[in-house]
């Protein structure tokens, strides 16, 4: 079956590793083409060619940049972003990023995120971490999640002021702490946020608000659910961290504050409208807002970066962002 590629949570340009299969003797799961062809027998060819946007380390720089390998025993790596330091002693809130791209592709070495959230950064003088968990097919559906919770996990050791990142230790206000990402990135720092709010978290550490731009909460008929979950019974809304309204655990997600952000074209957007509503009547006790932008379709600020409605998408998440 061959779908439009506007119909998942895909962006125009990854980080990715091609691999070389002889395709024609396997038969196809799910076309994403232009962006992968993912075959039955569990592997994927990647259409696009790597992207590895370049670090910074200029301290005059608006935003340095720097890559940790948090986790050596998988690989499982973080992308730091910090902006321009004019008080030493300051402390900055965090901003912790998940990228999108289907579960399937993307890095946080891509240049389409690392440009996103360099430009976040720079408006809201906040030091983000972008996550780079493993990718599905070649490594389990679950591994999504459990790596960007190693990653947090790894990200707020720091609030002692002793962890293994100088950058986190001086400059991060884990008091100012916030997470979020768009599509399946999105739905990811979701579940993080659920799973944290029965952790028990060290007192410093607040989870202020949770940002989730074109999230990804599931569709009908969703073949690349199942073809990613092959061994799962029931459809992607039996998952609750697909669907979280199911989950026991969202009356205590971590955050105050939760900001929704759809596309009036976006064949996502039903999922995230149905999740909002959702939210807004269950036993979570926290604020919630959406802004929907109108005649545009999923990620749109990714392909249009330039335009006026992407600025206005950026500048409402600096907004929230910046809200005490």
């Amino acid at each position: 079956m061959v779908f439009n590629h506007s119909s998942f949570f895909l962006t125009s340009q990854f980080t990715i590793t091609q691999i070389s299969m002889a395709s024609n003797t396997n038969e196809v799961a799910v076309d994403m083409t232009p962006f992968f062809v993912l075959y039955k027998n569990g592997t994927i060819n990647r259409l696009r060619p790597a992207d590895n946007a370049p670090l910074s380390d200029d301290p005059q720089a608006p935003v340095r940049s720097k890559d940790v390998v948090v986790h050596p025993e998988t690989g499982v790596s973080v992308r730091i972003f910090l902006p321009k330091i004019t008080d030493p002693k300051q402390k900055i809130p965090v901003v912790i990023y998940i990228h999108g791209g289907a579960f399937c592709m993307g890095s946080a070495r891509s240049s389409t995120f690392h440009n996103f959230i360099s430009s976040v950064v720079e408006k809201a003088n906040f030091i983000a971490v972008s996550v780079d968990y493993r990718l599905a097919p070649e490594n389990p559906f679950d591994t999504t999640y459990d790596d960007s919770w190693a990653a947090f996990q790894w990200i707020i050791s720091h609030a002692n002021g002793k962890g293994p990142d100088s950058w986190l230790n001086d400059h991060a206000d884990f008091a100012k702490l916030f997470i979020g990402g768009e599509s399946a990135g999105a739905n990811i720092a979701n579940d993080v946020v659920v799973r944290a709010g029965v952790t028990d978290l060290d007192s410093k550490i607040k989870i202020l608000g949770l940002y989730l731009v074109h999230p990804y909460f599931g569709i009908e008929n969703d073949q690349l659910y199942k073809a990613l979950n092959p061994t799962r019974n029931g459809g992607c809304f039996e998952d609750p961290r697909v669907n979280p309204l199911i989950d026991p655990r969202l009356k205590s997600m971590a955050c105050k504050k939760a900001l929704f952000f759809v596309a009036e074209k976006d064949p996502l957007k039903e999922g995230a409208m149905n999740y909002y509503e959702g939210l807004k009547k269950s036993e979570w006790n926290g604020e919630i807002e959406v802004m929907e932008t109108k005649g545009e379709g999923h990620c749109f600020h990714f392909f249009k970066p330039k335009s006026e409605k992407a600025a206005e998408l950026v500048n409402k998440l600096v907004d929230f962002l910046k809200q005490e």
